[in-house]
């Protein structure tokens, strides 16, 4: 029987810890009956808090754990419950969560979180030179506070030395399916995402991510290019053309556009195409080839290739995934 503890905070995201809990008794019905009648549980799970305490997590839920961290000694895995960064404290008592957490991985435990339990993680510098992702919304403050870390946010779940880290909210299901596979069997996993409704395949967070351009940089010139390039994105025919707009030499203006967004201007003109071209085949019945034009671009093979390498799908596969004939007959 596999020893799963789960640890919570004040101002977790609970929903992390109610939905593995589920889903492992949801496998250890599959399994009844399916596979062995007879068989023990498959998992033992429990609730913790660092010193035990009783805390709020977000939504006010109240959740009294089943002891401190102090008291598990020994476990097959620990999951780290989400924080929101910024809004959201370091947990109190990071020292005696983080000990805890290093012996338990010395013993071979294996240590996992969810979403933006990343960066709690990370504070504690067991990710360091480790493969890591988390919520892609957070991917950009996170590769600026945790620089030894290499973040592959575009990835659902990762795993690396023992560690494993999920995106963004519903990923906690992909580790649900991880565990049960790992402590249960392939044959149970892939009954369970059946079950629960799951993608397998669903491996990438690129087709989510919605574009978020940083505009408070402070570099006037760079904020006019960001505003043409937003108003007139289908017309332009290169990125020197607005750099003439704005008054910089060419060399000059790629690398100030660079400095301020973190982005070079043709990938951030890309971006905007891109994004307008996923609004456009959520919302309407325009063809690809129509959508094509609209955002751009004249070579449909040229397009469609470069629509995947930014969202891991082609358009219609996008299409066909977000599309909802209910919301825009």
């Amino acid at each position: 029987m596999a020893k799963i503890i789960l640890w919570v905070e004040n101002g977790c995201l609970f929903s992390s810890v109610t939905t593995l809990i589920d889903a492992f008794s949801i496998a250890e019905l599959w399994h009844q009956a399916v596979v062995d009648k007879t068989s023990p549980p498959l998992f033992d799970t429990r609730i913790v808090s660092t010193t035990g305490s009783r805390v709020t997590a977000r939504g006010g839920i109240k959740v009294t754990p089943d002891g401190a961290v102090t008291d598990i000694e020994s476990a097959d895995c620990i999951v780290i419950s989400p924080i929101i960064p910024r809004l959201d404290p370091l947990p109190g008592e990071m020292d005696t969560l983080t000990r805890w957490v290093k012996a338990l991985k010395g013993k071979g435990s294996i240590i996992a979180t969810v979403c933006t339990g990343t960066f709690i993680l990370a504070h504690m510098g067991i990710l360091d030179g480790r493969r890591a992702t988390t919520n892609w919304q957070y991917a950009g403050l996170f590769k600026k506070m945790f620089p030894k870390v290499i973040l592959e946010h575009e990835y659902m779940i990762t795993e690396d030395d023992g560690i494993i880290c999920t995106g963004a909210a519903t990923a906690v299901y992909h580790l649900a399916m991880h565990l049960i596979k790992t402590f249960g069997s392939r044959k149970l996993a892939a009954g369970c995402s059946k079950a629960l409704l799951i993608d397998p395949n669903r491996s990438s967070q690129e087709p989510y991510m919605i574009a978020t351009p940083v505009k408070n940089h402070g570099d006037r010139e760079v904020l006019k290019a960001q505003h043409l390039m937003e108003s007139n994105f289908a017309r332009i025919g290169s990125v020197d053309h607005i750099a003439r707009e704005v008054g910089i030499s060419p060399r000059h203006f790629k690398r100030r556009f660079k400095k301020a967004t973190g982005e070079m201007p043709l990938k951030y003109l890309q971006r905007i195409r891109i994004e307008v071209a996923k609004e456009k085949l959520e919302t309407t019945r325009d063809t690809i080839d129509e959508i094509t034009w609209a955002v751009g671009y004249q070579d449909i093979s040229s397009f469609c290739r470069l629509f995947k390498q930014y969202t891991d799908l082609s358009p219609k596969a996008y299409r066909d995934t977000f599309f909802n004939p209910v919301l825009w007959a």
